[in-house]
């Protein structure tokens, strides 16, 4: 049944992402829905100028630069029954006594794959045609390359291979259907049949590297999947093979990762790095077949709406007695981003 009052509702984030995450209209929806001050944003519980806030708040809405939600904050926070984030984890600023008091829990995660996905697809589709390797050539010589130059380059057929049946690899699975790709799967959670479902030959990991034209990362950074691209694996990968990574530089291992590139047997598109950012005097800002980006594929500029869109879809659902879409479990963590 829907409820008789709006919930009393609390933002706790940085606020500069607010005005970017909930725009006018969408604004205007959630207040429909929720008693919730706009002029309020919270980046310290402790803060005694929002105590009373706090104590009443039913709901937090939380994003990037969301302080860590502990038990003292609990207590501080009595009334306090769901927690909506629009962000993707919700890793690292929960603490477990948020489960143990049993409160609600929503990620706008799904919604924050989508750009990733985007941008995998766009790396792998830019990588099959060589581009970024052509337009180092092209800049260099300024004249077409010959046509023996361009002996296997194209998309037709190519080996690509995801690691990862994460919301964000699935969503690339989905976006190469339509493309003439041979596509495999590594994901040690799921069955042979799930990865054909999705669109992919199931492979193990080494068998993915050593036979992928390009290799696109979508794993979850977990004390399982740390440095789980080493020197060995690496090593694996064909001559002329890409790798693309857009989960977590931890996943690799930089060091292997660097003496690969700078012998030129690979080439990589970078979104992430293990430091982020990478310091001054790496080779990989200036190797010709690195294409790096500062950590840009997830949700930014206009894409922020779709986060705060997921959220005011979940305020919606509960004033209406319904149950949250995009809800986060305690179990999920240790296998998730």
């Amino acid at each position: 049944m829907p409820t008789s009052q709006p919930p009393r509702a609390l933002f706790a984030m940085n606020p500069v992402h607010l005005p970017e995450l909930f725009p006018p209209r969408l604004m205007r929806r959630l207040q429909s829905s929720a008693d919730v001050d706009a002029a309020l944003v919270v980046r310290d519980f402790g803060d005694p100028a929002i105590a009373g806030a706090l104590a009443e708040a039913e709901l937090l809405l939380t994003g990037w630069g969301c302080p860590r939600i502990d038990a003292a904050v609990l207590h501080r926070a009595p009334r306090l029954r769901v927690v909506l984030h629009a962000g993707g984890s919700v890793r690292g600023w929960l603490d477990d006594a948020v489960w143990e008091r049993g409160l609600a829990v929503s990620s706008a995660v799904q919604a924050n794959a989508l750009p990733v996905a985007e941008y995998a697809l766009a790396a792998i589709l830019f990588a099959g045609k060589d581009a970024f390797g052509l337009r180092e050539r092209f800049r260099v010589e300024q004249v077409r390359p010959p046509a023996g130059a361009l002996a296997g380059v194209g998309n037709l057929g190519r080996r690509v291979g995801i690691i990862g049946a994460s919301r964000v690899g699935r969503r690339v699975l989905e976006l190469l259907a339509p493309f003439e790709f041979e596509v495999a799967l590594y994901d040690p959670y799921i069955d042979g049949a799930t990865a054909t479902a999705l669109g992919a030959v199931p492979l193990p990991l080494d068998q993915l590297l050593a036979t992928s034209d390009i290799v696109s990362l979508h794993a979850p950074d977990t004390p399982e999947t740390y440095r789980m691209l080493d020197q060995r694996r690496l090593a694996l990968m064909p001559d002329g093979a890409v790798f693309i990574n857009t989960a977590r530089g931890a996943l690799v291992d930089p060091d292997a990762l660097t003496t690969e590139l700078i012998s030129g047997r690979i080439s990589a598109i970078l979104d992430v790095t293990e430091p982020e950012p990478l310091p001054a005097r790496s080779p990989l800002y200036e190797l010709p077949n690195v294409f790096l980006t500062p950590h840009l594929a997830g949700s930014l500029g206009n894409e922020l709406e779709r986060l705060g869109r997921a959220v005011v879809d979940e305020v919606e659902r509960l004033a209406a007695g319904e149950p949250l879409l995009h809800a986060v479990h305690h179990a999920q963590l240790a296998n998730s981003a």
